[in-house]
Formats: structure tokens, sequence, C-alpha cells
């Protein structure tokens, strides 16, 4: 079964808040300033590994040729870095187990 539900960085603060007992405008900024620190080490070409989560990794693919389905024309794709993110099996396991 798929659960519907999204976490947002509203959530995530709120939750910051109870358990911690910042004030809840301090807890959105350690959300954003985390988010922040995350982003710009990705944009600086840094994998972001976080222990028992999982790891947000960058990779380069190289040009390819690619088709389009419709046509079946061939179309060169040019090359792009992606980014990619592999749970960690702590996370697996625990998704699992629910």
């Amino acid at each position: 079964m798929r659960s519907t539900d999204t976490l947002t960085r509203a959530e995530i603060a709120e939750a910051i808040h109870r358990k911690l007992g910042l004030s809840r405008s301090e807890s959105l900024a350690m959300v954003e300033a985390i988010l922040q620190h995350m982003t710009q080490a990705l944009s600086d070409g840094e994998n972001v590994k976080i222990s028992g989560f999982g790891t947000f990794l960058l990779r380069d693919k190289g040009e390819r040729v690619g088709r389009n389905p419709k046509t079946g024309v061939e179309v060169p794709i040019t090359p792009r870095r992606v980014m990619t993110f592999r749970a960690s099996q702590m996370l697996k396991d625990r998704i699992a187990g629910s």
C-alpha cells in the first residue's frame, strides 16, 4: 500500500519545535540552514552522506544517442550531471519493517 502523505519543511520544523523546544522561527531557520548547506555541497560537486539515512550521490552522464519514441528519429542527449539517492541499509530495514 502506498502512502500519499508528504513530509514538508514546515512539518520537520514543527517536530523540531516540539522535541527541542526551540521557537517555530528558530526551528524553521535550522531546517532551512541544513537544506541550504546540503544544496551548496551538492552544487559544489560533493556527495552528501547522512549516516543511518542515506547518501545523495552526484554522477556525470556522458553524451549518448536517444530516440524519439513517436518518430524513431535519433537525437543526441547532451552530457549532464545527475543526483541520485541511495538509502542506507538502516533506512531500508525500517521502511520494510513498517
